[in-house]
């Protein structure tokens, strides 16, 4: 770390670097702060930030635009708002060039300004970019679009929810999300419900409509989709959304105020999941402080709930029309209950009953027979048979 970044980050001499870094456009100064995005704090981060919005004037704005080179969405605010605040035609007309030609980190700014500065010659440059594999652009043109009320992006992004291909349904997930419009919501989990990536639709919603208002809104619904972010949990999910999803809070409310089958089997998935996390180094490993004692101290939440008492509930739950019928068979014990699913019209809940039943020393000939009955998938039938 040069010292100009250590001054600049630090609590002493800062003043003089933060004029130096825009006075004088040192690009090669804000590199090295991008480049150190990973190994400052954020609340380091907030400062730098504040440090150089300071420092910007109708004189040196215009300096901004070489930094572009290089995004960070701990600066972006900073450098857009003083684009937009100082913003002119030939402003503009640079940053149309860079939304057409520069690069991805040039079009992000690009697409942040363009919410705001709405030229007509930007908006297919929007739309274009709103699906890139780059998700901060993607976000940011999404958001841009809906800044711009277009309805008509937003009728696309709902219309392919149901297209069929699962990274294609992920990413309208991600458009409406950052579109903001929480009507989208229904139909973001009807998607969700019929996905093979359920995990990853489930780490979006919050974002658009927080769990507390989902879980007055749509109790079950709410409930699945805390579901499937506890699967997801430190294999498919950062663990730092236990704070972006305030999941200690969410799961005192859900223990304080709600005791029948399905939060009963949320909660059992969750003291497994947050046993795992804690007992295995390599989830915690990388994470900061803070994120470790939040996961402790949900373990210990969890940890406080009877488990005989939500293990009562787990037959409830074993029928093929529950959507927690998966998550209850890992829990179930009861032999002729989770046989009662050999019979069921789905084959892979069919699957799940076979394995669970294999595992717990009670598939035999006539368990198998049964089994395959309805099975008409040659994959399914194969593993069935070598069980």
């Amino acid at each position: 770390m040069s010292e100009n970044l250590k001054k600049l980050t630090g609590k002493f001499g800062y003043e003089a670097v933060a004029k130096h870094l825009i006075n004088d456009c040192d690009t090669k100064l804000f590199k090295e702060l991008i480049d150190n995005d990973s190994f400052l704090f954020d609340f380091v981060k907030d400062n730098v930030a504040q440090r150089i919005a300071k420092e910007i004037n109708e004189s040196n704005y215009r300096n901004l635009i070489e930094f572009i080179k290089y995004y960070s969405p701990f600066y972006e605010d900073v450098i857009v708002s003083a684009f937009v605040k100082y913003a002119d035609e030939d402003l503009t007309d640079i940053l149309l060039d860079k939304f057409e030609n520069g690069t991805d980190e040039e079009k992000i700014y690009a697409a942040k300004y363009f919410a705001k500065i709405q030229d007509p010659l930007a908006h297919d440059f929007l739309r274009i970019n709103a699906y890139s594999e780059n998700e901060y652009l993607a976000q940011n043109c999404a958001y841009a679009l809906s800044q711009w009320n277009d309805r008509e992006a937003y009728n696309v992004a709902i219309a392919k929810l149901h297209c069929g291909d699962d990274f294609d349904e992920l990413s309208a997930v991600k458009f409406l999300v950052a579109y903001g419009d929480k009507s989208a919501v229904p139909a973001i989990i009807d998607t969700m419900k019929n996905s093979a990536m359920p995990e990853n639709i489930a780490g979006e919603i919050p974002y658009l409509e927080n769990l507390f208002d989902l879980i007055e809104k749509s109790y079950e619904d709410a409930l699945l989709i805390i579901n499937y972010i506890i699967n997801g949990l430190g294999e498919i999910l950062p663990l730092s959304l236990v704070f972006d999803f305030e999941l200690f809070e969410v799961f005192e409310k859900l223990i304080n105020n709600y005791d029948d089958s399905k939060y009963a089997i949320v909660i059992l998935n969750a003291q497994e999941k947050f046993e795992i996390l804690t007992e295995n180094d390599e989830y915690l490993f990388d994470e900061d402080k803070n994120t470790k004692n939040e996961i402790q101290d949900i373990k210990k939440l969890l940890k406080s709930v009877n488990k005989k008492n939500l293990e009562k509930y787990i037959d409830e739950e074993l029928k093929e029309d529950s959507a927690f019928v998966f998550t209850a068979l890992d829990y179930a014990k009861d032999i002729l209950a989770i046989r009662e699913l050999l019979k069921s019209n789905n084959q892979t809940i069919i699957l799940k009953t076979a394995e669970v039943l294999k595992k717990l020393g009670s598939f035999d000939e006539t368990a198998r027979t049964i089994a395959l009955l309805k099975v008409t998938d040659i994959n399914i039938k194969a593993i069935i048979r070598a069980l």
